[in-house]
């Protein structure tokens, strides 16, 4: 594995690149791909919310869970998908918050 990848819109993963961060530009239709690609190719993938939203939700949810490589979701330059909301689903699985009926 190399070090870390950036899985989104062109725009942001300009700006990843310039930083030296390997990168792979996603067009509609082409997430789960992108996403099978990057997570078996890079240390740290940092997908962003868009291509996330793309993805079955047991793909993404397995891949968040497994020890490596560690995959973040980070939020889209447009906002049309929210990042998850890790403090609330944290509390919600400590037994602090109960979850939404």
């Amino acid at each position: 594995m190399t070090g870390p990848c950036y899985i989104g819109d062109e725009a942001i993963a300009a700006g990843f690149r310039l930083a030296g961060v390997r990168v792979q530009a996603v067009r509609a239709g082409e997430e789960a791909a992108a996403f099978a690609a990057g997570r078996g190719q890079a240390s740290l993938a940092l997908v962003s919310s868009s291509v996330a939203a793309g993805i079955r939700a047991s793909a993404l949810d397995a891949a968040l869970a497994a020890l490596a490589p560690l995959m973040v979701i980070v939020p889209d330059l447009r906002g049309d998908a929210p990042a998850p909301d890790v403090a609330s689903r944290l509390r919600r699985e400590l037994g602090l918050e109960q979850s939404p009926s």
